[in-house]
Formats: structure tokens, C-alpha cells, sequence
């Protein structure tokens, strides 16, 4: 991991709201090898080095509307409905050089990049559930399901938290998948 950060915003008037969420990535590695030939136990003068390095760069951002379904004093649960983008950037690197008797073979190198951007509507639910009396203690929830450019998408994430007076913290999970049309 080279790079991640995540944060959602939301606001709401009445049963109406809006919500947005976005999720971005840098991962990457580098992998490096070289080899040297032998034939029946006798080296031989030749050797191979091989440099290969990935990146990805990863955005999800999910804009929605959202629609009070319940408000209890122990639970909220809203429906949301929107569109999440999906924006993945892949880049190979690569240089294979080697050599035979002190003569050098010719290099390979280059790249290839991977740009992907796709759009999905998706329909779900989010809320918070409330463990103690007090509203300190929560439960916040989120799953959806949707589809569009790619065959489908869906999305859970589920935490506990304690609320502050200045905000809340929470340690939670969240798993989203794609499945992708050819």
C-alpha cells in the first residue's frame, strides 16, 4: 500500500437526504531477479535480469440520495439510491536484459497501462443501530447492490463505535466487489 484514504459526507432535511462516500487506493510492487546459466554443473557465460513493476491506482465514489425508512430512539435506517463510479488504473513496467559471453542481448523493455472507468446504479440501506440508552454506543450498517456498466456490484460494511460530544469513532468493515462484463 503506497497510499489510501477513504471518508464519507452526508446531509439531511427531514426524510430527504444525500450521501456521497469515496474510497481511493495506490498499490504497487516492484520485483526484481537475475540469473545466471549453468550446463552440467560447469557456469556458463551467460546471465538474465528481469525488473518488473505494478501500480494500481483505485477510486469509488458512490453519490446518492437517501430516504428515511424507521427512526426509533434505538435505530435509523435509510434506503439510498444513486451511482458509483469505479476509476482503475493499472501500469506495467518492465526491462529484461541479459548478456552471453560478455555480449550484450538486446533489451526488452516497456509498458502497458489499463484505464477503466465505469458507472453503476445501486439501491440499498444504511443506518445506525444504538446499543445503550444513551446513544454512546452504535452500530453503523450499510449494504447495497447495483449494476449498469459492469455486471454487478454490491457492498457491505458494518462497525461498532462510541460517540463523542465533538463526533464519533469507529472500527468497522467493508467489502465491496465488482463482477465485470468482458
Amino acid at each position: 500500500l503506497k497510499f489510501g484514504a477513504m471518508g464519507s459526507f452526508g446531509g439531511k432535511k427531514g426524510e430527504w437526504g444525500f450521501w456521497t462516500d469515496f474510497v481511493y487506493s495506490d498499490v504497487g510492487g516492484s520485483k526484481q531477479q537475475s540469473r545466471d546459466f549453468t550446463l552440467g554443473g560447469q557456469a556458463l557465460p551467460a546471465d538474465l535480469s528481469a525488473n518488473f513493476d505494478l501500480d494500481r491506482k483505485s477510486v469509488f465514489w458512490t453519490l446518492a440520495g437517501t430516504y428515511e425508512l424507521s427512526k426509533t430512539v434505538k435505530n435509523t435506517t435509510d434506503l439510498v439510491f444513486g451511482a458509483r463510479l469505479a476509476d482503475i488504473k493499472e501500469t506495467l513496467s518492465w526491462s529484461i536484459n541479459g548478456d552471453i559471453a560478455g555480449t550484450d542481448l538486446p533489451g526488452r523493455s516497456g509498458s502497458a497501462q489499463i484505464d477503466m472507468s465505469q458507472w453503476n446504479a445501486i439501491i440499498g440501506v444504511k443506518g445506525v443501530a444504538y446499543l445503550d440508552a444513551q446513544r454512546k454506543w452504535l452500530v453503523p450498517y450499510y449494504a447495497d447492490i447495483g449494476g449498469g456498466q459492469s455486471k454487478l456490484t454490491w457492498q457491505a460494511n458494518l462497525g461498532i463505535g462510541y460517540r463523542f460530544d465533538w463526533g464519533a469513532t469507529v472500527l468497522s468493515w467493508r467489502y465491496l466487489d465488482y463482477q465485470m462484463k468482458s
